[in-house]
């Protein structure tokens, strides 16, 4: 496998993955898992307190490194250093069960290393709150260069993401080099919607995704025809979901299919395929809203996209790794085999030719990245040179 396995288990290794992806430093993901490396031997859940440690205490190093810069005016240094520690604290918290001790305040500290970061280094994403029927949508809304009105993509995460590492993937860039803006929204279920308002996941992603098109139809800087959605990991049931019930969205694109995740559940209880994070089901039952097993997977029933998707008539673009380890590409070829009404449906599966062959291209997000880039640049009005 091309993922970099430094631990005997997935989850572990998943994380580390994503987080090289999203910007961090190989001599300090080093430092941080050499001293936990047996605690991984362990299995995926139980080590995770003293994960929670070694990671936050570079995060904390890295806080007190970025003072320092930018008690000396060297502001873009201090927002370098910010970025990471940043990502250092919110992949110790996310690999926490639910109502773990520190959990909270070390998410506290992320999202505040993160809005400085963005501060200080002049960084293109405005925090922005998008107004639901309960709550709101917090989003990181990245601009395309120049004036008037761009086409513009909305980005949800997966279960167990937030919009900090959708920004990360570095999507919200490529698209706005290809005069596209972007939209990165933590929905119910993910982000701060689900830690900070307690909003759980809403299979019937139009109720959410429509509040963020209304948003964008009132943005000056928005084209209101050429908006896209996309998703990644469990936003492959999101955004089809989504562009199929709400006539607004003009192209679409899965980073990652996940045509039926009710019965990738049924799968996960007979112990097929591996689990995104620790703890898994504790995970599952708090995003979801429910009080047990038998709860939550009624509530998950939703959760197949099955019948519904020859409501798309709009392009759309369905991409999965070939050795997805969580995820069967069979649902890539579900998905796209029901979008009959499509007028451009395509379906790329990143093999070990290229990369991007592990679950969400954890093993080399670039190959997605340009891709789904490239599509919404096609499909609504972009350019790709």
């Amino acid at each position: 496998m091309a993922l970099f396995e430094y631990f005997p288990n997935y989850i572990w290794n998943l994380s580390v993955a994503i987080a090289m992806e999203s910007g961090g430093k190989i001599g300090e993901i080093v430092d941080m898992c050499q001293p936990i490396k047996d605690a991984a031997a362990n299995g995926s859940d139980a080590g995770t307190p003293q994960f929670m440690k070694a990671w936050a205490a570079m995060g904390e190093k890295l806080l007190e490194l970025a003072g320092e810069d930018e008690a000396k005016g060297r502001l873009f240094s201090a927002s370098n250093k910010l970025e990471r520690a940043s990502l250092y604290l919110f992949t110790a918290e996310r690999m926490q069960g639910h109502g773990a001790p520190g959990r909270k305040e070390t998410y506290a500290k992320a999202r505040a290393a993160f809005d400085k970061s963005t501060q200080l280094g002049k960084i293109n994403r405005e925090r922005v709150e998008i107004p639901l029927d309960n709550g709101t949508m917090p989003a990181l809304f990245t601009r395309a260069p120049g004036n008037g009105p761009k086409p513009v993509v909305v980005f949800c995460n997966g279960l167990d993401s937030c919009k900090e590492l959708l920004y990360w993937t570095n999507l919200p860039v490529e698209l706005a080099r290809r005069g596209i803006s972007t939209l990165c929204v933590d929905q119910p279920g993910s982000g701060e919607t689900l830690r900070l308002q307690g909003l759980p996941v809403d299979p019937h992603s139009e109720s959410w995704a429509s509040r963020a098109v209304d948003w964008l139809e009132q943005q000056p800087e928005v084209d209101p025809k050429a908006i896209g959605m996309t998703g990644i990991s469990l936003g492959g049931h999101f955004a089809p979901r989504a562009v199929a019930y709400e006539p607004r969205f003009a192209s679409g694109a899965v980073w990652g299919a996940n045509h039926n995740w009710r019965e990738v559940q049924d799968k996960r209880m007979q112990r097929e395929g591996e689990n995104p994070v620790p703890h898994y089901w504790a995970h599952v039952h708090w995003a979801f809203g429910a009080t047990d097993q038998d709860d939550f997977l009624a509530k998950s029933e939703a959760m197949n996209l099955n019948g519904h998707m020859d409501r798309i008539r709009v392009p759309f673009l369905v991409t999965h790794g070939a050795n997805d380890r969580q995820i069967s590409v069979a649902y890539a070829d579900d998905l796209y085999d029901q979008l009959v009404n499509s007028p451009r449906r395509e379906k790329v599966i990143f093999t070990p030719r290229e990369g991007g062959v592990e679950h969400v291209g954890a093993d080399n997000m670039s190959y997605g990245r340009d891709l789904l880039a490239d599509w919404f640049a096609e499909t609504l009005g972009g350019q790709t040179a």
